[in-house]
């Protein structure tokens, strides 16, 4: 009989803490020990990836609750900073603005006037849109109710200088999340501080009876419009021609065919082109022999600035892509099409833009996707995207950039995923997709890599933590650099808001990163190329 199972050098297996720093760890839902990544670590995490999905290991009321702690305790911390990190998800690098837009409210009631100072300064930044506005409205009546300093941002955000947008927004959003705009108006009691904003209220608490016979060379000519096309519903082509009115404007009150719909689809902003593409090809609109309107398509879907203006996030492009090439099976919407190659081509490579990368390095990588139970589990948003085949897709995303590369998969073992930088973003999800099983053990990837003397500069890890087999991955990492590269970097991507870490916060060789920041690839290059300031 032998003790060499407890007394093996750093054998700590994962359902222990490690001996002597205990203090500095805690046990995940799944029994496994990670160390505690930190509140700015776990406020980050939450802005970038939200929590009002419910996850494989905790349902979505126990990850806010644990959000709304985090939040707390930051604003008693730095208000200051928690506004730059609300602000820097809701600049395009969270999956959407919820939870920036919730974590705003949370800022906004904190009791020292620097945390106000610090929600009225990030407060127009962040609430950009009528739906934005809405749904911070909606927060604030569940959370705090309406204070003087919500007032003077409420006031601000509907009296704004610039007209054309505000009316912009008031026709687009008309009402969302049990608020109109004629309740706004009301609530915050906003003075118009010019005659066009004084002609836009009145539109919005009482409509226009009496339509004017021309369209005023103001601000308001798009309301204008609108306002015609339901008095004539027969005219939806000159009205969406003329008064560049949107679908959402349109769709209630005008008469939809075929040719409505290409006007507004050379109308449509670039979120709005993305959700559309099924619906565009159902109707006809984009066929195969419609090559303007493919043209068209590439022009928007393909250029970095677009997206980056419309702050597309790459899973809105990802979810467009499964969702297109489904035909109609994936999602909520009941339309069917027959999917046109030259659209997922263009989806295909409007993913690669969304992303921000950087020249080849000349490392050599070994990325470890998490292909476990509850990756599978964990579907992103709702087309059925799981965090294994998001994660596949960012790992596809960096190996394109390089030529020395390995993409596996990892749960109780480590697994050829059959993924190389030649593979398409479309074939990567299908073989990640095929792949999702078992449990967890990060520290496969490094007996794996020592059994094989695979000699990597960057070991990065996609995964949501919840590792609990095996032994503490930090031990195997120390191993892996006293048998193979003692310089070795090892990247942890967190994909799931649980307060869990395997980095060592001792090890200045390993990071733990948050979320699906589309930034993630370029920021994984620059530390291997030593390049983070």
């Amino acid at each position: 009989m032998s003790y060499q199972f407890f007394t093996a050098r750093g054998q700590t297996p994962q359902s222990q803490p490690i001996p002597g720093r205990a203090t500095e760890m805690v046990q995940g839902r799944a029994g496994g020990y990670h160390f505690d990544p930190g509140i700015w670590v776990m406020l980050r995490r939450c802005l970038l990836i939200g929590t009002a999905q419910n996850t494989f290991y905790a349902d979505k009321h126990e990850l806010t609750g644990e959000f709304t702690q985090v939040v707390q305790q930051c604003v008693v911390a730095d208000p200051g900073r928690v506004a730059q990190e609300i602000f820097y998800a809701s600049d395009g690098r969270s999956l959407n603005n919820s939870a920036p837009l919730y974590a705003l409210t949370l800022l906004s009631m904190g009791e020292t006037p620097a945390a106000k100072q610090a929600f009225m300064k990030i407060f127009p930044q962040v609430v950009r849109t009528g739906s934005h506005f809405y749904e911070w409205l909606s927060y604030t009546k569940a959370l705090r109710g309406f204070g003087k300093v919500v007032r003077e941002c409420g006031k601000g955000w509907l009296s704004q200088d610039d007209v054309q947008a505000l009316a912009y927004q008031l026709l687009k959003y008309q009402q969302r999340y049990g608020f109109s705009h004629r309740d706004a108006l009301r609530l915050f009691h906003v003075k118009p501080p010019s005659v066009e904003h004084q002609t836009l209220y009145n539109w919005v608490i009482n409509g226009w009876e009496q339509l004017p016979k021309q369209p005023p060379a103001t601000a308001l000519e798009q309301i204008w419009w609108y306002e015609w096309l339901k008095r004539n519903p027969d005219q939806t082509k000159k009205a969406i021609a003329q008064g560049h009115l949107t679908h959402e404007m349109v769709a209630p009150i005008g008469q939809m065919d075929e040719q409505t719909w290409k006007l507004l689809m050379l109308e449509m902003p670039i979120g709005a082109l993305l959700r559309n593409l099924g619906s565009l090809t159902e109707i006809g609109v984009l066929r195969v022999n419609r090559q303007k309107n493919l043209k068209h398509v590439a022009m928007v879907l393909n250029d970095k600035q677009r997206l980056r203006k419309g702050r597309i996030h790459p899973i809105d492009i990802l979810k467009a892509l499964k969702t297109y090439q489904s035909g109609g099976r994936l999602g909520r919407s009941k339309k069917t099409w027959e999917p046109v190659p030259r659209i997922i081509d263009i989806l295909e490579k409007a993913l690669e833009m969304s992303f921000e990368t950087v020249p080849a390095t000349g490392k050599t990588f070994l990325h470890a996707v998490d292909v476990s139970g509850s990756m599978s589990y964990y579907s992103v948003g709702s087309v059925h995207l799981t965090c294994a085949e998001i994660a596949a897709t960012m790992a596809l995303v960096t190996a394109k950039a390089e030529k020395n590369y390995a993409i596996r998969g990892f749960s109780t073992a480590f697994k050829d995923l059959g993924i190389t930088a030649s593979d398409s973003f479309r074939t990567a999800l299908q073989k990640t997709s095929d792949q999702n099983f078992g449990g967890t053990d990060a520290s496969s990837v490094y007996k794996w890599a020592l059994k094989h003397r695979f000699h990597a500069d960057v070991i990065c890890f996609w995964t949501d933590c919840e590792s609990w087999a095996g032994t503490q991955p930090c031990q195997k990492l120390a191993e892996y650099r006293r048998k193979l590269n003692p310089n070795v970097k090892a990247i942890y991507v967190t994909l799931a808001p649980y307060k869990l870490s395997l980095v060592d916060p001792k090890d200045p060789l390993s990071w733990d990163l948050g979320g699906f920041d589309p930034t993630m690839p370029r920021l994984i290059q620059m530390i291997a190329q030593d390049d983070l300031a």
